[in-house]
Parts: C-alpha cells; sequence; structure tokens
C-alpha cells in the first residue's frame, strides 16, 4: 500500500496543510498590513503572497485526496475546500474533522468516515 492511500498518514498530511494554510495566510495579512496601513513596505507581500498561494494549492490537492482515500461525503469535501478561504478557517475545519472521526488520527483507523 502507498504511503499516499494509508488513511493515517493522508490524516496527518491534512493536519500540517491545514496548519501550513493558516500560518501563511497569518503572515499574508501581516505583509498587507505593512503594505496598506503602514504604507512602508511591500516586502512581506511579495514573500508572503506566493508562498501562501502554493500551500493553499497544496491544502486543495490533499483536500481532494483524503476525499477519496478517507472517503469523505461530498458535503465534508465541500466544507473543506471552502475553508480555504476565509483567513484560518482550515485551522476550524482540521479540529471538526478530527472530533467527528473525519480525520483518522489515532491509532484506530475508520473505514468509513462520511
Amino acid at each position: 500500500m502507498s504511503a499516499l492511500t494509508e488513511p493515517r498518514t493522508v490524516a496527518r498530511l491534512f493536519r500540517v496543510v491545514a496548519l501550513a494554510e493558516a500560518v501563511t495566510w497569518a503572515l499574508l495579512l501581516a505583509g498587507m498590513f505593512v503594505k496598506w496601513v503602514l504604507g512602508t513596505s511591500e516586502v512581506g507581500v511579495q514573500v508572503a503572497g506566493p508562498i501562501h498561494g502554493a500551500v493553499f494549492v497544496g491544502y486543495v490537492a490533499v483536500s481532494f485526496l483524503a476525499w477519496r482515500v478517507l472517503r469523505w461525503d461530498l458535503r465534508t469535501a465541500a466544507l473543506a475546500l471552502i475553508a480555504s478561504v476565509p483567513p484560518f478557517t482550515t485551522i476550524w475545519f482540521e479540529r471538526w474533522a478530527a472530533r467527528t472521526g473525519r480525520l483518522p488520527l489515532g491509532e484506530t483507523v475508520a473505514r468509513t468516515a462520511g
């Protein structure tokens, strides 16, 4: 079995990417604050923007992978994708998914989580 078809591996990867997406949102927002409110530098946006964009694309890809491997229903997959838009919502989704058994992080792996 490939690592990317192992539910616990996909769940851990999803957790890492969800956290990274939120962290890069924070960096981008800080860069936007410096650029637009303080008006002192565009470097924060120039650096954090592409990083956040790449992590965002990674989050979307891992969400599709999780949908398939973890057998999420359409509602869960849609929530995961929608959570990528507002800042920090990926953290909320990840915690909700773990709490409701949709993200098997412990020793026991649920066969169907949707």
